[in-house]
């Protein structure tokens, strides 16, 4: 497979719905949240550290932005650049240190997101718009799950890849050898700090994001036809790591750089320019790396 084609891994079949389904509460997901949230809280109570604050703030930045944003949503989901293969292992682990997935959970979630978003009716779940409380309880502790789903059809390099094999199936217990190496260090501070503390607020917020991205904010283009529309959140482009560009992505899909006009500040591009300076990153897509979207709009 070409690397710098885009990928459609959600294939529609006879009697696909995409509005006919449920909200499902997920325990795992709950505890999961719950339990990271409450650590962190004691570690903020307990253990008020500069050290500790520190790296919280250090390991916070390197897996949203080499993991997350980089690594798991413009590598591995949008193929928007192409790296060695050791490199890719580095930065999607680092992605699957946020606490969200596993890498072909998160890939399925993304998708399957999108594909609700390009129908002609999207539900309340994948368009963020069941209002801010409600969303958030859906989002963060619950899932969307239809009668009739289309197939999910993952691409054999990621399929049959033992390394996104085994740290799917144990993406939970990656923390582990992070948290030991804190805790020789810095002692339960550093754990509580640097582990529950970054993936509780990693966690709230992506969602936060996520729903404001969605609903309001600048709008750079419109997709028309599509129920579901991308917002720039202009003043949120250094914490999110360029994440926030979000009407820019909905243009772009392809395009590793999402803060794509002046001073839409971007690191997680600058990020990935500094890799393809030192040679390790190659083959960087751009908006204007693939003909123009079907009724994309300038505003």
């Amino acid at each position: 497979m070409n690397e710098l084609v885009s990928i459609e891994r959600i294939a529609a079949k006879s009697g696909t719905s995409a509005t006919d389904g449920t909200v499902v509460w997920t325990l795992a997901k709950s505890i999961w949240l719950l339990v990271n949230c409450l650590l962190g809280l004691l570690g903020v109570l307990f253990f008020p550290q500069l050290d500790a604050f520190l790296v919280f703030l250090v390991l916070t930045a390197v897996t949203i932005c080499a993991g997350h944003s980089v690594g798991m949503h413009r590598l591995l989901i949008h193929r928007s650049f192409e790296t060695y293969r050791p490199i890719e292992y580095l930065l999607v682990w680092l992605g699957v240190l946020v606490g969200m997935a596993g890498p072909i959970g998160m890939i399925k979630t993304h998708d399957m997101r999108d594909w609700h978003q390009r129908q002609s009716v999207c539900p309340p779940h994948p368009s963020h718009n069941a209002g801010f409380l409600k969303d958030a309880w859906w989002q963060l502790c619950c899932e969307f799950k239809l009668v009739s789903p289309p197939d999910f059809v993952l691409e054999e390099r990621v399929k049959n890849d033992q390394f996104y094999v085994f740290v799917e199936r144990t993406w939970m217990f990656q923390q582990i050898p992070v948290a030991a190496i804190l805790f020789a260090i810095g002692g339960w501070a550093w754990v509580l700090w640097g582990c529950s503390l970054r993936i509780s607020v990693s966690l709230i917020g992506h969602w936060m994001v996520g729903y404001f991205a969605h609903n309001r904010g600048q709008q750079g283009w419109v997709v028309k036809g599509l129920p579901v529309q991308g917002y720039n959140l202009p003043s949120l482009g250094i914490i999110t790591f360029g994440e926030n560009w979000h009407s820019n992505h909905h243009a772009f899909p392809h395009s590793a750089k999402l803060g794509i006009e002046t001073g839409q500040t971007d690191p997680g591009f600058f990020f990935i320019t500094v890799l393809q300076r030192i040679g390790l990153v190659w083959g960087v897509r751009t908006p204007n790396s693939e003909p123009e979207r079907e009724g994309l709009v300038r505003i």
